[in-house]
């Protein structure tokens, strides 16, 4: 009899990376409920399927405000994900788990590593802009962190552009557009016609209730000032 050896696939994690929404309250808490209700208001949609992180970090809890808080976030349809900024020990079935630190997402192969690994070879240097020659779709989400995001076309009601630096679009805004999202103040918003649902610049925003009637349908740039989101006609 003869015996085959079969050789065994090695053993796989992937890993995923997704943008995550983080919610920072401010005590009292009931004020910024009240807030956050008059924003769910304004946009019924805005939390809708979106992963949210809690920071907790700034304020001195006791578990039950915390558990208090979650039960009042979940009832108003927001997708916990992860806590910052709480005991450890309090972490239990009705509590979201701390998130861990961030890396790459990617294959890990636990297979037996070679006796003399090659020396890594540099990355590529990454492109400072992307430029999409095509509209953005409802439902489609467009993100590029690593710099500007030039768009030729329209960006559709339902659809929702990311940049970590600035974004121009060069038709029609109707989606959300979210730029400076990798913590960059100076970024900004240009559009050939606005209708925006959301404008967000470095966590600050503004939904299509806040925005000047005048302004709407016209070539607009958005820009921070301080802790205001500013936004003006193109001439």
């Amino acid at each position: 009899m003869v015996s085959v050896a079969h050789s065994r696939s090695p053993f796989r994690f992937h890993g995923r990376s997704f943008m995550a929404f983080v919610l920072a309250p401010d005590l009292p808490f009931d004020d910024w409920l009240i807030e956050l209700d008059a924003q769910l208001k304004r946009s019924p949609g805005f939390f809708t399927g979106r992963p949210v992180v809690l920071d907790l970090a700034r304020l001195n809890l006791a578990k039950p405000d915390v558990a208090g808080l979650m039960a009042q976030l979940q009832a108003r349809g927001v997708r916990i994900i992860a806590v910052e900024g709480v005991e450890t020990s309090w972490l239990g079935p009705g509590l979201a788990p701390l998130p861990g630190g961030s890396r790459p997402a990617g294959v890990i192969d636990l297979a037996e590593r070679k006796a003399a690994e090659q020396p890594a070879e540099p990355e590529p240097d990454k492109p400072a802009s992307l430029l999409l020659d095509q509209p953005v779709r409802s439902g489609q989400s467009v993100v590029f962190a690593d710099g500007d995001l030039t768009i030729l076309g329209h960006v559709a009601s339902g659809a929702e552009v990311v940049a970590g630096g600035s974004i121009h679009i060069y038709g029609t805004l109707r989606g959300r557009a979210i730029a400076g999202s990798a913590g960059n103040p100076g970024a900004r918003i240009f559009c050939s016609s606005l209708e925006a649902e959301l404008l967000a610049i470095d966590g600050l925003y503004r939904t299509i209730d806040e925005i000047d009637d005048h302004l709407r349908g016209q070539p607009v740039q958005a820009w921070l000032e301080g802790n205001a989101l500013v936004l003006a006609a193109r001439p």
